[in-house]
């Protein structure tokens, strides 16, 4: 947490020697855009494409894990009402085999996870290397001196996040 202030604090203080420094330098010709990632990245029709596909990719071996789970479950509670009347060898042996089966879930329930995030942030950054792509060429075209992700305030005159949202959306 302490990196992660340090890091906002040195944003944070480039962020005013760069307004100092334009002050200085005739601010009247500076023109200042900002942009809200975190939202083109929530609310743009591309982010949501790409979600909606990771969910049709992954949902099947979801469903399928959750079915697992379940199953593992019900044997688990079947065992422990038949556990006190079975013989010690049999009680034994079910017991390993859920165990193992237990094992088994967890190791695919990890694998799934791992690889639903490797997918998620290889999508994630193809987005937003066309959103810095976007970005970089409004900024060249209309000809932007600066162009911020975040601030504590942004006067809407120089939002430009529906601008980049829509360009984004309709580029390929």
């Amino acid at each position: 947490m302490k990196t992660l202030n340090r890091l906002f604090d040195r944003r944070v203080a480039v962020a005013a020697a760069l307004a100092l420094a334009m002050v200085g330098a005739g601010a009247q010709d500076t023109k200042i855009g900002a942009v809200n990632v975190e939202r083109i990245l929530r609310d743009s029709n591309t982010a949501k494409a790409v979600s909606t596909k990771l969910e049709q990719d992954f949902s099947k071996r979801e469903r399928d894990l959750r079915s697992s789970a379940d199953q593992l479950r019900q044997a688990a509670e079947r065992f422990d009402r038949e556990a006190p009347t079975l013989p010690e060898a049999q009680r034994n042996t079910r017991q390993r085999q859920l165990v193992e089966q237990e094992r088994d879930l967890q190791r695919r329930q990890r694998d799934f996870q791992e690889e639903l995030n490797l997918r998620r942030n290889e999508a994630l950054q193809q987005v937003i290397e066309k959103l810095n792509r976007v970005i970089r060429t409004i900024a060249e075209a209309e000809k932007y001196d600066l162009i911020v992700n975040e601030a504590y305030y942004v006067n809407p005159r120089v939002d430009i996040t529906d601008r980049v949202m829509s360009q984004l959306d309709s580029s390929k």
